[in-house]
């Protein structure tokens, strides 16, 4: 399946192995870590025209959160769990690279940015 990386120049696409299966990411840039998630119903190919920008200044993170673009779909529960903002950032933290050791900013859309 192509993963749109014309989209994104100078970008690695990665399968990341998770908790939950495997998650689809990309990254790419210079400078302190910043993680952008996507809002509902959509992909990290929503950052594709500010992306190139935000690289010039941050190392990019634009995972596909966990039921969405090419990421896994988790088994639904009753509950709903496994797609609650809590489980989702449990799997961002996850996919994270673990060779830095700072804590990553955050933008995201205000879906993403709602928490209960």
């Amino acid at each position: 399946m192509p993963d749109l990386a014309d989209l994104f120049p100078g970008f690695a696409s990665h399968w990341i192995d998770t908790s939950v299966g495997k998650m689809f990411a990309r990254s790419g840039g210079a400078g302190p870590p910043l993680l952008l998630l996507h809002g509902y119903a959509q992909s990290n190919v929503m950052w594709h025209r500010v992306a190139p920008e935000l690289a010039r200044h941050f190392t990019l993170i634009l995972p596909d959160l966990p039921g969405y673009g090419w990421s896994v779909a988790p088994r639904a529960s009753a509950d709903h769990e496994p797609y609650s903002k809590r489980a989702m950032a449990a799997v961002m933290i996850e996919i994270m690279p673990r060779s830095t050791s700072c804590r990553p900013g955050r933008c995201g859309t205000a879906w993403t940015a709602t928490s209960p």
